[in-house]
């Protein structure tokens, strides 16, 4: 899985880059499947890829994967994205984030300084 993971998230890498958010954003809203996978080993493969790939991998590239890792394996994984005004730089932010059954399964730390846009199942 951390494979199927590091590669994953070098596609989405490219596709964040190249392509137009709204295409991009459906990276990891695929059909449900019947792969094998739990959400702790999806998080920890992709989270571990992270670190040992050569680009920066952001918060849109990790839920991107996680999100399709997860729906791969039959759970409903939704991918959520926000926005907050920075106070100290006065700039617009914006966060990824993945929950599952209303759990947020990464991305979790920052998620509740964003306010929600969209979600993406």
């Amino acid at each position: 899985m951390l494979l199927r993971a590091a590669v994953l998230l070098s596609l989405a890498s490219t596709a964040v880059a190249l392509l137009p958010f709204r295409v991009a954003i459906r990276f990891g809203s695929v059909r449900l499947g019947r792969r094998a996978g739990s959400v702790e080993q999806c998080v920890w493969a992709v989270e571990a890829a992270a670190r040992r790939l050569p680009q920066r991998t952001l918060c849109i590239e990790k839920g991107l994967v996680v999100q399709r890792l997860l729906r791969s394996a039959g759970t409903a994984a939704i991918l959520h994205y926000g926005a907050r005004h920075n106070p100290r730089g006065g700039q617009l932010e914006a966060h990824v984030w993945v929950s599952v059954d209303g759990r947020i399964v990464i991305g979790g730390a920052e998620a509740p300084e964003f306010a929600l846009i969209a979600s993406y199942p």
